[in-house]
């Protein structure tokens, strides 16, 4: 696909700014790609005023009191090189948004790909914890079982548990004295 080219004064209507101003952005080599044509003078890419920050206009709406000529006619010279114009644009748009949306894709396939990832550990995670709470309480004897037992519904901060009454001590003294006033 050849690129689509405008002389000085094509580009500089097209864009709507001044010969001298499409001169001197090509001399500070803001436009490049320029080639000098032998006969037509100096071309200057479409893309390169876009790349340069110039928006190329688009034709004026086509007066309806005019009437078309009948069969195919071949276009003006200025007229080609709008529509030229036009495709080169319209070209860097569709590239534009096709890169857009394939960095949006990949940003997606990124994102599910991380969270796969993270409900695999977390499922890893969860076969741990069950796997020490069974270790636990192959260990624990009996009694214990029964205070180690997480309660039925979730867990408040600050809110009061019934706490389990606490195993008997062995008496390693003896019998205990009671204090109700008499002795034992």
């Amino acid at each position: 696909m050849t690129r689509p080219m405008l002389t000085q004064r094509e580009a500089a209507a097209a864009c709507g700014v001044s010969r001298s101003t499409i001169r001197r952005r090509r001399e500070a080599g803001d436009l490049p790609g320029c080639v000098e044509d032998p006969s037509r003078g100096w071309m200057i890419p479409v893309d390169a005023l876009l790349a340069a920050g110039f928006r190329i206009n688009a034709p004026a709406p086509a007066d309806p009191a005019a009437e078309a000529p009948a069969g195919p006619a071949a276009p003006a010279d200025g007229a080609g090189q709008d529509a030229a114009a036009l495709r080169a644009e319209l070209d860097r748009i569709r590239a534009e948004h096709a890169l857009a949306l394939a960095e949006a894709r990949f940003g997606q396939q990124l994102a599910q790909a991380e969270a796969e990832h993270l409900r695999a550990q977390l499922a890893e995670r969860g076969e741990r914890i069950a796997d020490l709470q069974r270790a636990v309480a192959a260990l624990t004897p009996a009694p214990e079982r029964a205070a180690l037992t997480p309660p039925a519904g979730p867990t408040v901060p600050g809110q009061s548990q019934a706490e389990p009454a606490p195993a008997p001590a062995a008496e390693a003294d003896g019998p205990r004295r009671r204090w109700w006033g008499g002795r034992s």
